[in-house]
């Protein structure tokens, strides 16, 4: 009997030994981020531009406090990252010394896919020139670390790239008559165009540099946020026909992102189909545990439409809130965002980030 229970007990701390080793071992080498403000962990911070997160109340429900995210809390890059069981993809401008290996993030708020996008307000980095930061460090920094190519190609092969772009080539540009002139030359569909045809070729930039597993996710509904439906007459809780820009590019966005797993050898495009989730939240938020899926948490300049004023108190029930401020949303619905993406069947397609990185 004793005999049984001590094989017992030992198969018992064999078990937990190699859960606890499995545990520290992530389910891929690294983790690169691309996009805007919604991606953005703290490039702003240190480029002249007004789009900055860098004071209270961004950052009251995140460990770290005020880093320069456009939200109460986490992004879904920061879920998604602690899915994956990596750190936080630090960004890029902000390192010192060796890169990081687990990932960085090159994502700059305000700015988009064309390179004027967002320049209104101050510097931030477009996509082409965050690949363009991504290309040095593929380049000079990454092979100090991997002497041997073969594994450095390995290592950027099995690495997840997030993507989220778009939406400010229309709210910071195309919408933006006084400042811009697109939407005088280009109608909704070949202005989808112009974009999808730009991040096609930053996308086969991202391949020919080694990364295979890419996540693009969708520009949300954007006819919704409150720095629209606060200025502009519309029926029902968003205008809609803001929300039909984002349809057409998203429509463009899946057909592009097929033909580019189809064409590009050993590439998986996924599509972040999650433009239909923030519409429901918005519309239905009692599924999803919110009562606000209009207003922002936080005390905003401009009645509501525009970014927190520092230092000012916000809701106390940000995660009853669909917005933080008048363009970001709250770190309650990035978590359900990314935690579809990673394990559910109907946002992140055609493989969620589970089935990704076991490919």
């Amino acid at each position: 009997m004793m005999e049984r229970f001590r094989s017992l007990a030992f198969l018992i701390i064999l078990l937990l030994f190699v859960q606890s080793v499995k545990s520290e071992f992530p389910l891929a080498p690294a983790l690169y981020v691309f996009g805007d403000s919604l991606f953005d962990s703290g490039n702003n911070n240190l480029l002249p531009t007004f789009a900055k997160a860098d004071f209270k109340p961004y950052g009251i429900n995140f460990n770290g406090g005020a880093t320069g995210r456009f939200t109460n809390g986490k992004t879904v890059a920061d879920f998604i990252a602690e899915f994956l069981g990596l750190p936080f993809s630090p960004p890029y401008l902000s390192l010192r010394g060796s890169v990081k290996l687990t990932g960085l993030n090159y994502a700059s708020g305000s700015c988009g896919i064309l390179p004027e996008t967002g320049n209104i307000i101050g510097k931030c980095l477009h996509l082409s020139e965050q690949v363009d930061l991504f290309q040095r460090t593929v380049e000079q920094e990454l092979p100090k670390q991997y002497d041997d190519p073969e594994e450095l190609s390995s290592y950027l092969s099995r690495s997840i790239f997030l993507v989220s772009t778009g939406s400010n080539d229309y709210v910071n540009n195309y919408l933006q008559q006084n400042f811009y002139d697109k939407s005088k030359h280009y109608s909704p569909e070949s202005f989808a165009k112009l974009l999808i045809d730009a991040l096609s070729q930053q996308f086969q930039r991202l391949y020919r540099l080694g990364s295979r597993k890419v996540i693009m996710f969708e520009i949300g509904p954007i006819g919704c946020i409150p720095s629209l439906t606060k200025q502009l007459k519309h029926n029902g809780l968003c205008a809609e026909e803001y929300n039909n820009l984002a349809v057409i590019f998203n429509h463009l966005l899946s057909d592009m992102l097929k033909n580019l797993t189809s064409t590009l050898k050993g590439s998986a495009f996924i599509l972040g189909h999650a433009h239909w989730l923030g519409y429901d939240a918005v519309t239905n938020p009692s599924t999803y545990g919110l009562m606000d899926p209009i207003g922002p948490c936080c005390v905003t300049w401009a009645n509501g439409t525009s970014a927190c004023i520092p230092e000012l108190v916000p809701c106390r029930n940000a995660d009853k809130h669909y917005f933080w401020d008048g363009y970001h949303l709250t770190e309650t619905v990035y978590r359900v965002i990314a935690t579809k993406c990673f394990n559910a069947t109907d946002v992140c397609i055609p493989k969620n980030i589970k089935e990704l990185v076991e490919d």
